[in-house]
């Protein structure tokens, strides 16, 4: 096993070498902004282009893919919310279909029930627009320096192409001066299909109704606050069971259109009253995807996660990144191979310096 894990960090740094060669040149660096009037940070990429989406026989084709790009965060603080926002060069609103998915990772903490690098934030295609918000008492706990990093996918399926557009995602942190502090929160991703490799979560969806599921048991104990899902068409809804009792614990519905395209999925509260839902260290889960194919044909590809925010009873205890686990090494040889470019780094409202580049 160390064999091989000695051989993933030894292809980590050849595909970074070999792939930076073959790689036409990359998009411009990310503009990192701090706000501290209005306790923001502002993260925006491009230009980017984007074409129109082929596809074939009803499967996605490879979707033009926007590489890592990383940035260290700014400042110590609580992300309590953010906004994507994606514009053309005239600064005229695009649609946010357009991106199949753009997510942050945080090269620094791990996940809770994978071993993988933290999923931070992200938006999919049939994600509700607008602010997210949670309350003030919460927050994810963020530390000036922290390596994070953006890769997003287009999906133009409806034309024409687009030759100028950007991203900016917009991070809004607790006021510093807020008392008492935020409770500590941390992401929660369950993907209904991961085994023992991060990029194999990918499915196949078969005519008429189907379910596929992941149990799992989380390390630590605590309370889920608030869930989302991520579903590809033909998706109905995604659920959590107790695997011990078969009990349904909480569930997000779907909305879609006549043909099964899947149009959004909603946020679910689950703290408005009370500590929010139980989850006990060691005890048995399930998230469980469900889809209805309504066509005489397999549709290829599939995807289906719950996603939400989980407050550790003891938050010193979420477990550390191991860098000696081959599931962590294949998730960052993965990233890694999507390559990365550099941030340039700005102060707003701050009376900060002239841009400074970061290496």
């Amino acid at each position: 096993m160390q064999g091989r894990i000695y051989s993933l960090v030894l292809l980590a740094a050849t595909l970074g070498g070999n792939l930076a060669a073959q790689r036409p040149p990359g998009p411009p660096p990310l503009h990192v902004q701090v706000d501290s009037t209005h306790h923001r940070v502002l993260i925006t990429g491009g230009p980017y282009r984007v074409p129109v989406s082929p596809e074939m026989s009803g499967m996605m084709m490879d979707m033009p893919a926007i590489p890592v790009q990383r940035f260290a965060f700014p400042m110590d603080g609580w992300l309590q919310g953010f906004r994507v926002d994606l514009f053309d060069d005239h600064g005229h609103a695009l649609s946010h279909r357009l991106v199949h998915h753009l997510i942050m990772v945080n090269f620094s903490r791990r996940q809770f029930i994978y071993p993988a690098l933290e999923r931070l934030l992200g938006i999919a295609e049939e994600s509700d627009t607008g602010d997210v918000r949670v309350p003030r008492t919460i927050g994810v706990p963020m530390r000036a320096g922290q390596e994070l990093g953006v890769y997003a996918a287009w999906h133009n399926d409806s034309g024409p192409e687009i030759p100028v557009a950007y991203w900016r995602i917009v991070m809004y942190l607790a006021n510093p001066r807020l008392r008492p502090r935020p409770i500590d929160v941390l992401p929660a991703y369950m993907d209904v299909n991961i085994q023992t490799n991060p990029e194999e979560n990918r499915f196949n969806v078969p005519p008429g109704h189907f379910e596929i599921g992941y149990e799992f048991s989380p390390p630590l104990s605590g309370h889920l606050l608030v869930v989302t899902g991520h579903l590809h068409d033909y998706g109905t809804l995604v659920k959590l069971v107790d695997a011990v009792s078969g009990k349904t614990l909480v569930q997000v519905n779907a909305k879609r259109d006549s043909l099964g395209r899947v149009l959004s999925i909603p946020r679910k509260l689950l703290a408005i009253r009370g500590e929010g839902l139980s989850l006990a260290a060691g005890h048995r889960y399930r998230v469980v995807g469900v889809f209805d194919n309504p066509t005489r044909d397999t549709s290829y590809g599939a995807m289906a996660h719950m996603v939400g925010l989980f407050a550790p009873s003891h938050y010193r205890e979420w477990p550390a990144l191991d860098s000696a686990d081959l599931y962590y090494h294949r998730d960052l040889v993965d990233l890694l191979a999507n390559g990365a470019t550099d941030s340039v780094i700005v102060g707003v409202g701050v009376g900060g310096p002239a841009p400074e580049r970061r290496r």
